[in-house]
């Protein structure tokens, strides 16, 4: 007995068969095809361009190191690009002095840095932006802590902040 679901149609609810290869929703079954009878992988333009290059590869590879040999820039390049990756610039580390106290100092200490030409003004700007995200991590912190210091406080009934405000409202009657 084949599956069924239910797919709502306006108000009234239609109940709709699974078809081959089609879940109750309707939804195609993961590694089932749309197309069984579509174009098969590797049956495209590329893929026969690539099958029809690749047993010359070799050959095209040794001529194209000839030409850079011989002084072809443009054969130079399309081999260095192609076989050695890029270079990705790396900035040396360096050691700054004065990153302690207050989140306000080291700020401080990190413009003297640049000031002074020990880092680099991109280098102070992400050192920057990673003191911004420590000081926020550090205040939720703070305010969990102070959070549970009052819930802890109106549990024993002896908060100070509740006291507090109870005395001053006693205050103002």
């Amino acid at each position: 007995m084949p599956k069924t679901g239910r797919v709502q149609a306006g108000r009234k609810q239609v109940r709709r068969e699974a078809s081959a290869g089609r879940g109750t929703r309707g939804h195609f079954l993961p590694g089932v095809s749309g197309n069984p009878a579509g174009r098969p992988p590797g049956a495209g333009e590329v893929a026969q361009l690539r099958a029809a290059i690749a047993e010359h590869v070799p050959a095209i590879i040794s001529a194209m190191v000839d030409k850079a040999k011989d002084g072809d820039a443009a054969a130079a390049r399309l081999l260095l690009e192609r076989v050695i990756a890029p270079w990705k610039a790396a900035e040396p580390t360096t050691p700054i002095e004065g990153l302690t106290g207050t989140f306000t100092e080291q700020g401080r200490a990190v413009l003297t840095a640049v000031a002074a030409g020990q880092i680099t003004p991109a280098q102070a700007g992400q050192l920057l932006s990673g003191l911004g995200s420590l000081a926020r991590t550090s205040e939720i912190d703070q305010l969990a802590a102070r959070i549970e210091a009052l819930e802890q406080g109106a549990k024993d009934g002896s908060s100070s902040w509740t006291g507090s405000r109870m005395a001053a409202s006693e205050a103002d009657d």
